[in-house]
């Protein structure tokens, strides 16, 4: 119970790895606020934090709105009073050959995937910064390390989470407050099937399913992760384990990608 008395914000957790990330958190210790613009799926996780035996709040959350993320801090500080850890995990992913890229796929894609991490760890920052600690752990990706041909604004706000990442961790560590990212490779979710259809399917003529299985072939350890897989990181990155780490984009990809 690592995290005993502490709360933690989880936002996108109503299914995938935020999901799994809200889990592996309360099996910690932690009180879970589950941020989650679908509000069905919030409720979901909510009460699976709590048969856990800790407290949870779900609140439906558009993480692109300030008056939403505003309102996650506020009623997380009413009802908890404290927020000692942020999970950057809310993303969406959308491919497309680089000729067909639009301003409007751009502009949602990076709102999501860094612009969001960037004002939803502002917002909380001023409390973490009034209780002289806190963890912050951003959810990139290995697309933020390598060349994508399928999906580039995509890769480019993982780059952008990376980076931000390391900014945030160099202005705020001498003040108690430790800022890292996990960069997953292939993990089985509802977005791993996403990336199937859209890229294997509609851009790359394969059949269902080749696509997915070319990917694993490619794999070190020989499998795509589950979500718990980079829960269990995430999870260490929140204690006191590791205390001395901050700054760092942590490679979760069966050694996919080793850099």
């Amino acid at each position: 119970m690592q995290l005993e008395g502490q709360v933690a914000i989880v936002t996108g957790a109503g299914r995938g790895i935020g999901r799994a990330i809200a889990l592996e958190l309360a099996r910690l210790g932690a009180g879970i606020v589950v941020a989650e613009v679908n509000q069905e799926t919030a409720a979901e996780t909510a009460r699976e934090v709590e048969q856990l035996g800790q407290r949870a709040m779900a609140i439906r959350v558009d993480v692109t709105r300030p008056a939403d993320r505003q309102a996650m801090v506020d009623q997380t500080m009413r009802t908890f009073g404290r927020i000692d850890v942020l999970i950057n995990n809310a993303g969406i992913y959308r491919s497309a050959a680089h000729l067909d890229i639009t301003e409007e796929h751009w502009d949602s894609v990076l709102a999501v995937n860094s612009k969001a991490v960037l004002f939803c760890s502002l917002a909380v920052l001023p409390h973490m910064l009034a209780a002289r600690r806190g963890v912050i752990v951003n959810l990139a990706s290995m697309a933020g390390k390598v060349p994508s041909t399928t999906a580039l604004p995509y890769a480019v706000s993982k780059a952008a989470v990376i980076s931000l990442t390391r900014s945030l961790a160099a202005a705020y560590a001498r003040d108690g407050i430790r800022v890292n990212c996990v960069c997953p490779g292939f993990v089985e979710t509802d977005m791993w099937a996403q990336l199937d259809r859209e890229v294997g399917v509609e851009q790359l003529g394969r059949q269902p399913g080749e696509y997915v299985r070319e990917r694993i072939a490619s794999v070190p350890l020989g499998r795509a992760a589950q979500p718990e897989d980079i829960a269990h990181v995430i999870g260490f990155l929140t204690t006191g384990k590791a205390s001395y780490m901050t700054g760092q984009a942590i490679n979760v990809t069966g050694g996919l990608v080793m850099y």
